[in-house]
């Protein structure tokens, strides 16, 4: 492999999967906290989680009681976290506004500072429908180890219009905290690659696994390069895949596949 410049940003990305323990926080911090310790070692500078990794998923009217606002001793515990083990952390967690109730995400830089916070835009399904408010958009977008990134949750991937944006925005990497269900396992394994292969970028997807309060998932989280090729991919079962993100060195699909630059000139 060509050995790129030291000042060429590369980032290891890990991405979580694991089955969560509905309505169970301090039992999922306590799985985060172990995961974080194992990235660390392994020289991750990213974790990523599923979506309500925090709280688990499938959890219906507990949401309301779980959900935490942005100070709370939760997101407290994660700044903790990412401090502690120097290591970038991007979390799903219900959040409380008020009344309003967030399907969200927050994004943590290595020294436990927080670059930001993102609300699901896209639900999917009448229990989210019923259970979360709806995002107002706001896109979260940010350096992370020198390499522009940005955060979708689930079923806002699946719509191109959201990825094309932040790809025309400078995003490289990706971050989309997921519960997928068994029946749609096409979406991480089609939709995803596609998702990286037609905007050229990395995507980091990551999915629940096993069985929540009879909601059965796919797994099969991964981490895709700008080609559409896996970089590592997670099967049925628990696990923590990583992959090395390296923008320059898929600098020559700008010229291979250049969809941005063609859509810009009109």
């Amino acid at each position: 492999m060509t050995r790129l410049p030291s000042e060429t940003p590369a980032l290891q990305v890990a991405v979580l999967q694991g089955a969560g323990a509905a309505g169970a926080v301090a039992v999922n911090l306590a799985a985060l906290e172990a995961a974080c310790a194992g990235s660390a070692a392994a020289g991750d500078a990213l974790l990523v989680t599923p979506e309500l990794w925090l709280t688990g998923f499938n959890i219906g009217n507990d949401a309301r009681r779980l959900a935490c606002t942005r100070d709370a001793p939760e997101i407290a515990a994660l700044r903790d976290m990412a401090g502690r083990h120097r290591l970038a952390l991007c979390v799903g967690y219900p959040e409380r506004d008020g009344d309003a109730v967030y399907n969200a995400a927050v994004l943590i830089d290595g020294t436990g500072a927080v670059l930001g916070h993102y609300r699901k835009h896209r639900l999917s399904g009448d229990y989210e429908n019923a259970t979360f408010n709806r995002g107002d958009g706001t896109d979260l977008v940010a350096p992370v180890g020198g390499i522009r990134t940005g955060v979708l949750i689930c079923y806002d991937m699946e719509f191109p219009e959201n990825v094309r944006r932040l790809a025309l925005a400078g995003v490289k990497l990706l971050l989309v905290p997921t519960a997928l269900s068994l029946e749609f396992a096409f979406v991480a394994e089609k939709l995803v690659p596609t998702r990286a292969f037609e905007n050229g970028i990395f995507v980091a997807y990551a999915d629940l696994c096993g069985v929540e309060r009879g909601k059965r998932y796919a797994g099969q989280s991964c981490i895709v390069g700008p080609d559409g090729a896996d970089l590592a991919r997670a099967g049925a079962g628990p696990a923590t895949v990583r992959a090395r993100v390296e923008p320059a060195r898929f600098s020559h699909l700008d010229d291979r596949l250049p969809y941005l630059r063609d859509l810009a000139a009109g």
